[in-house]
């Protein structure tokens, strides 16, 4: 698992309007990047909406999503709720993976690889200033608001 401290992994990724995203790009402002399952979901709109909610009180921040679902189907659920932060597409979880946040879950009683809902905050030089792991999707905004907080 990432540790406070530890470089994130950088990446490429097309958002949700087909564009590339770089967390390199980001260097320059802390970053909350955030894994959930899928798109169109109530959780994972219950995570997006809350994270959108706070946008305004944490703008130092570059909020960003990843999912497996296609930049199509991120920009319709872009569209719905309008959440003003890029949606990233990660349609073989490569980067799921590097972040830890690929892997085991359990479904009535049914096992198998899929998203492990998390949060990271990344430092404005690309470390790991937080890790969240299997995060609820009400918990993360307050979770990063009290992080943000306390820096």
């Amino acid at each position: 698992m990432l540790q406070p401290g530890d470089r994130a992994p950088a990446f490429t990724l097309f958002d949700q309007y087909q564009h590339k995203w770089r967390l390199t790009d980001q260097r320059n402002r802390r970053v909350a990047l955030f894994f959930y399952p899928k798109a169109n979901t109530g959780g994972c709109t219950l995570q997006a909406c809350g994270l959108r909610d706070i946008a305004s009180q944490v703008n130092n921040v570059q909020i960003a999503g990843i999912s497996p679902d296609s930049p199509e189907t991120q920009a319709a659920w872009d569209g719905t709720h309008q959440f003003g932060f890029p949606l990233l597409s990660d349609p073989n979880h490569k980067i799921a993976t590097k972040y830890r946040a690929w892997g085991p879950k359990k479904l009535y009683g049914r096992e198998y690889e899929g998203i492990l809902r998390s949060l990271f905050l990344i430092s404005p030089s690309g470390r790991i200033e937080h890790v969240w792991m299997k995060i609820s999707p009400k918990a993360t905004p307050q979770e990063l608001t009290m992080a943000l907080e306390d820096s």
